[in-house]
């Protein structure tokens, strides 16, 4: 199941689910990750992101992950079944690694814990959308296996990429 509570420890590394006290420095480390590829600066669209973890991280049908080093949470992953979708299909809502800890393996090994909960859970297929000026995370998503979406190309305004991954290695 999605939403089941798992952890896992490697050395000084621990992959485990959020709690909902977390909420705020997931929402500050979410916002650090955001700023590196908005050119113009973080759009202020309004959301409550705070308001949103908790929820997130509440929600029965899906799963907040966070990594965590040395007492302090260096990456997170949300994600669940989206409404209207295949029961087969997890979509990852939010993928980040805070920026002073890049390219030290967090992302590649949050990733792995999000393949391995998606397995277990029956999933054959994730999806994700990620945006255009994004190519740092681009790049990552295609070491990872990802590619675009067939199903779902961009218009020509979208800010968005449309991804896919084989859960099932198909």
């Amino acid at each position: 199941m999605i939403g089941e509570r798992v952890t896992e420890e490697r050395d000084d590394r621990v992959i485990r689910t959020a709690v909902p006290a977390e909420a705020e420095a997931i929402a500050a480390l979410h916002a650090r990750a955001r700023a590196t590829y908005y050119p113009d600066g973080v759009p202020q669209d309004g959301a409550d992101w705070l308001a949103n973890w908790r929820t997130a991280i509440e929600r029965p049908d899906g799963q907040v992950l966070c990594v965590v080093e040395r007492g302090r949470i260096v990456g997170l992953a949300s994600f669940r079944t989206p409404e209207g979708s295949a029961p087969d299909t997890v979509k990852l809502f939010q993928f980040h690694v805070d920026p002073d800890h890049w390219r030290g393996g967090i992302g590649t090994a949050l990733h792995a814990a999000c393949v391995a909960r998606w397995r277990a859970a029956g999933r054959r297929t994730a999806v994700l959308d990620v945006h255009v000026d994004n190519r740092r995370a681009q790049a990552f998503y295609a070491r990872q296996g990802w590619f675009p979406d067939p199903h779902n190309p961009p218009a020509e305004d979208d800010h968005h990429l449309f991804l896919c991954f084989s859960v099932s290695g198909e």
